[in-house]
């Protein structure tokens, strides 16, 4: 069993759930709630993974709070 970071966002024009894993080609889904968007994904990265374990392109480190005055 392995565990994945998705960062999740909100499309401004569809209002859809958008989601990716990053540094994972192709780990990606959107949803119109967030339980759909998670079902999505795990169907998405199981798929991804049949073939074995890809290496990831970059690892998922956080968040920032940028202010700009």
């Amino acid at each position: 069993m392995k565990t994945y970071t998705a960062v999740i966002e909100i499309c401004a024009d569809t209002g859809l759930y958008v989601g990716h894993v990053p540094g994972f080609p192709g780990a990606h889904s959107q949803a119109e709630t967030l339980d759909e968007l998670r079902g999505n994904l795990e169907e998405v990265l199981s798929m991804l993974t049949e073939e074995g374990e890809p290496k990831l392109e970059t690892q998922f480190i956080g968040t920032q709070t940028i202010t700009v005055h």
